[in-house]
């Protein structure tokens, strides 16, 4: 058998980045979380609030819902502040993040309370929506367990876990976790998003340079599902470590 060829970072095509989830970065927000995934780094907190919308209240149900942005010194060259409203980018990254954590929690049992996710990338390497929703998932948890360790809520409305990676074909080859280099390159680029159960939420992917064929499309979405699986464990380790 031929041996696999190296990515331009060692990995082989199935490897994930190094990834470090903190907990309890911050001092005030009920969850907060920073992941490092490779170079890109991201902290994810979440905030409990009681009440909800008024577009939901009297409902008897809560919400949760998600910011995102970069902060300027994320990228090599200084990005401008959102001073007057988030561009279409960031827009539609916090709609999936949004998206992906209401798929797992049951509002019901959230009663009218909202928990609100910001993510805020401090240094971007590639994947930063994907790290964003799998930190964002485990600063949500910690800010459950402060709604119940408050009274707010009898019990988690957690129902499962979430996670997000990306994958795609580079040179040929279908690999997972791309990192800038790769991603920018890609002939074709996809973001999945799947539950600890394994179900999918979201899968947004296209073809960058060239199509793909349906074989090529279920490579990709398996080794997605195989690489969500390891990110889950990451999760469940980080949520079981006791915090002072």
């Amino acid at each position: 058998m031929a041996k696999q060829q190296a990515r331009h970072d060692g990995r082989r095509s199935a490897d994930l980045r190094k990834i470090e989830i903190v907990r309890k970065f911050t001092k005030f927000a009920p969850g907060s979380v920073l992941i490092k995934w490779g170079d890109t780094h991201v902290l994810c907190t979440a905030t409990f609030e009681v009440g909800v919308p008024k577009w939901k209240a009297g409902q008897g149900t809560g919400w949760v819902t998600a910011e995102y942005d970069m902060i300027p010194s994320a990228t090599p060259d200084r990005k401008r502040r959102n001073r007057k409203g988030i561009d279409g980018r960031a827009q539609e990254i916090q709609r999936l993040i949004g998206r992906s954590l209401r798929a797992v929690v049951d509002f019901e049992t959230l009663g009218e309370n909202t928990i609100n996710l910001d993510c805020d990338v401090l240094q971007a390497d590639g994947g930063t929506r994907t790290a964003s929703i799998t930190g964002a998932y485990v600063a949500l948890c910690d800010a459950v367990r402060f709604g119940i360790r408050e009274n707010y809520i009898p019990k988690s409305p957690v129902r499962d876990g979430v996670a997000a990676v990306s994958v795609g074909i580079v040179g040929g080859r279908t690999i997972l976790d791309l990192d800038y280099p790769e991603d920018s390159g890609a002939d074709v680029d996809f973001n999945v998003v799947m539950t600890a159960g394994g179900q999918f939420v979201e899968v947004q992917g296209t073809g960058e340079a060239t199509t793909f064929s349906r074989k090529q499309l279920d490579g990709m979405l398996t080794l997605a599902a195989r690489g969500i699986k390891q990110l889950n464990v990451m999760q469940e380790k980080a949520l079981r470590r006791r915090i002072k």
